[in-house]
């Protein structure tokens, strides 16, 4: 079963927003990105910090919750349960390697979601066999 794995929150100040999650929750920031975005991370999920005038799909800047990301054991798989659910592929964007990438689908109401890896996160391959040990 996919994990939510990322969130993308857009932010007027980013730092302030970024140092809020690191102090507040103890989270780790990551990487810091050339046009501005900070990602966190728990060690099992990852929050990306955006700017909120960073460009994005149709629409003007905000703030808040921008999309939602899952990591699946297998990829393909769950894409292919996101578009029998009626997603719309969008696109793919690969961020640097293997490890840092998302395919975006936009489902109901124009809400956009991602099956992707994001660094920091857990793989859900071995939060199963964690939990299966229990």
């Amino acid at each position: 079963m996919p994990k939510i794995r990322h969130i993308a929150y857009r932010a007027e100040d980013v730092e302030a927003v970024a140092q809020f999650f690191a102090k507040g929750f103890g989270m780790d920031i990551v990487q810091r990105r050339d046009h501005g975005a900070i990602d966190l991370s728990d060690g099992t999920l990852n929050i990306t910090v955006l700017p909120a005038t960073l460009p994005q799909g149709e629409g003007r800047p905000h703030t808040g919750i921008d999309h939602i990301g899952f990591t699946a054991e297998d990829d393909a798989q769950a894409q292919a349960l996101v578009e029998a659910a009626g997603g719309k592929q969008m696109n793919t964007i690969n961020l640097g390697n293997e490890v840092h990438f998302e395919t975006k689908f936009q489902g109901p109401e124009g809400i956009v979601v991602d099956v992707g890896h994001w660094p920091g996160t857990a793989p859900v391959a071995e939060e199963a066999i964690a939990s299966k040990a229990r």
